[in-house]
């Protein structure tokens, strides 16, 4: 971890179904920080869930919405931000991320997350006729980012408690190496 790095927040990012927005509330509570949803935060903005941004706006406005978000983030301490799975492919958004935050990728198997949002019908990226391999191949483009998050952990057989646990420990981890890097200690 380099030492210019300000860590105020924990950033949660990885595809959909990994279980950010569960974990990253349950965070949020333990931490007591606030949490930030960006999904949430985009179609509360829009005023239009973020399928319909997809279909009257594209894929491009909905990434212009996040960035607005992300350029917002700097300025933001003591919140646990669940990112939507794409945010960190586009426009230097995970270098900016951990610029504040400690990011850490939750992660599954394409059948695990394929198991738990099959029955979501606000997955735009997911209409195909084979949302099995339409997930291998967003993992397999998105996996380079998620592979630079200060942390990752597998979601898929671990329990809640558990995972937070990981998480918790590897970011006071990272909280205090910063502030040894700021005193000199």
């Amino acid at each position: 971890m380099s030492s210019h790095r300000m860590i105020s927040n924990l950033s949660l990012t990885g595809f959909m179904g990994v279980g950010k927005s569960t974990l990253g509330r349950f965070l949020a509570n333990s931490l007591r920080y606030q949490f930030v949803d960006t999904d949430e935060m985009i179609e509360q903005r829009s005023g239009k869930p973020i399928t319909k941004i997809f279909e009257d706006d594209g894929e491009d406005s909905f990434r212009s919405l996040e960035q607005e978000i992300v350029d917002e983030m700097v300025s933001w301490k003591r919140r646990v931000i669940s990112t939507g799975g794409g945010l960190i492919t586009k426009n230097n958004n995970l270098e900016r991320l951990k610029a504040y935050s400690f990011v850490v990728c939750l992660w599954a198997s394409p059948e695990t997350i394929y198991h738990r949002i099959k029955r979501q019908s606000h997955r735009p990226l997911l209409q195909t006729t084979d949302p099995v391999r339409r997930i291998e191949d967003l993992l397999e483009e998105r996996s380079v980012f998620y592979k630079q998050s200060d942390y990752m952990v597998n979601t898929d057989k671990r329990p809640l408690r558990v995972v937070a646990q990981l998480v918790t420990h590897q970011f006071h981890q990272a909280l205090n190496h910063c502030r040894q890097t700021r005193t000199g200690g």
